[in-house]
């Protein structure tokens, strides 16, 4: 079916004008930086370890497992105060959400330009249409059909890329907020934990 309808679609596509291609580019970037974006969030898949099986592995860090043991150990190793893990988890969190919010205030930029890339062509084959219309030549209709064309593929186009992109970033932040959320959850445990233990404040 792709094979039958893929030259109508490349068609489609090149009606559109030379602003299909700076769109294109748009959208391979917006959804190839989703892409990272989910998987880096969501690999950790926190939300499988129940509170129990934390404060398990606080309690014993050799038996933790994956990524979020690595952060455990961490936080643990040759920590003597409340303020070294403290300061471990600030660590971890720096080192982690800022690099996420970068990509996503990057990523929101491009989302923004893409209904401005679709007006743009808009402009461009409204104006093709009224150059059609002043010279009023034997292919009078033919230009501005084109010049139509070309107007109303790059506004669809244009939103049809921003708006799945807007509900894309409105999903990573939700998981990055999940994901800060679940360190501060992380570092509560491993602060009673150790002072449990009798350690020093």
């Amino acid at each position: 079916m792709i094979a039958e309808y893929g030259p109508v679609i490349v068609n489609i596509w090149l009606s559109g004008g030379w602003v299909m291609v700076p769109l294109l580019l748009v959208s391979l970037f917006i959804y190839g930086l989703a892409a990272h974006l989910l998987w880096t969030i969501t690999g950790e898949k926190i939300k499988r370890h129940s509170d129990t099986q934390l404060k398990l592995w606080i309690e014993h860090p050799e038996r933790s497992e994956g990524e979020i043991g690595n952060i455990i150990r961490y936080a643990h190793e040759d920590s003597v105060s409340l303020d070294d893990i403290h300061s471990r988890y600030s660590e971890v969190m720096t080192a982690r959400i800022p690099a996420i919010e970068r990509r996503l205030v990057l990523m929101n930029i491009m989302v923004s330009a893409a209904p401005l890339l679709g007006l743009l062509g808009t402009v461009l084959g409204m104006l093709k249409t009224f150059q059609a219309i002043s010279v009023g030549t034997g292919k009078t209709v033919d230009l501005v059909a084109q010049g139509i064309s070309e107007a109303l593929i790059t506004t669809e186009m244009g939103l049809l890329i921003a708006i799945p992109g807007y509900f894309l970033a409105y999903v990573i932040k939700r998981k990055k907020d999940e994901y800060a959320a679940f360190l501060a959850r992380l570092e509560s445990f491993s602060l009673l934990e150790f002072q449990k233990k009798g350690g020093l404040t």
